[in-house]
């Protein structure tokens, strides 16, 4: 739904493409990100970081610093298919790996986030996708059943796991390749 890269930002610090790889291979890694997803407040996820690598210090603080600079926008194409299933009248909802700190500056950037009848964010629950605590959490707090549910996903690991649980589970390519599994499911015309 929304296009997220640190990409964004790094590509504005380092000269080359090869550079902004490695740093994101080997310093703000997606792990190291995944433990601000799972609940670990940004300035002691830097502080750390810093700690380690102090010549990356200036680097390593822009990620919390120029977050805002990772929201590349909407995939609009995908933003346009949740609207054609909830105007079909279909409940829609969120479950995100997110930081409990930067979700609240998405949700009032991104007005659709608005329009889901709830989301569940691994930052507040201190849970990550895939395991499966984070779906149990939305299946309890809303009150659904993973059989009667559609997960999709752009991570395949996140996929699986909903699978394992009983969702049906489409793994997100594009918004072209969701429109065509959701017309299988009937969801949409």
């Amino acid at each position: 739904m929304i296009d997220w890269n640190p990409r964004h930002v790094y590509h504005k610090i380092f000269k080359t493409e090869a550079e902004t790889e490695w740093f994101l291979n080997n310093i703000c890694t997606t792990e190291w990100n995944l433990s601000i997803d799972k609940g670990k407040p940004f300035a002691v996820a830097v502080k750390e970081l810093c700690v380690v690598y102090p010549e990356w210090s200036k680097e390593i603080e822009a990620f919390h610093l120029r977050w805002e600079e990772m929201l590349g926008g909407e995939i609009s194409g995908s933003v346009e298919i949740l609207r054609e299933i909830q105007d079909a009248g279909y409940p829609v909802y969120g479950l995100t790996n997110w930081s409990a700190e930067t979700f609240p500056i998405a949700y009032e950037r991104y007005k659709f986030l608005q329009t889901l009848d709830g989301i569940v964010v691994s930052g507040r629950e201190k849970l990550l996708k895939p395991d499966s605590g984070i779906y149990n959490v939305l299946l309890e707090r809303y009150g659904l059943k993973p059989e009667d549910c559609i997960f999709i996903d752009d991570n395949l690991h996140n996929i699986e796991a909903a699978a394992r649980i009983g969702f049906e589970a489409i793994h997100f390519t594009s918004p072209s390749g969701l429109r065509d599994e959701l017309q299988k499911f009937m969801i949409l015309n």
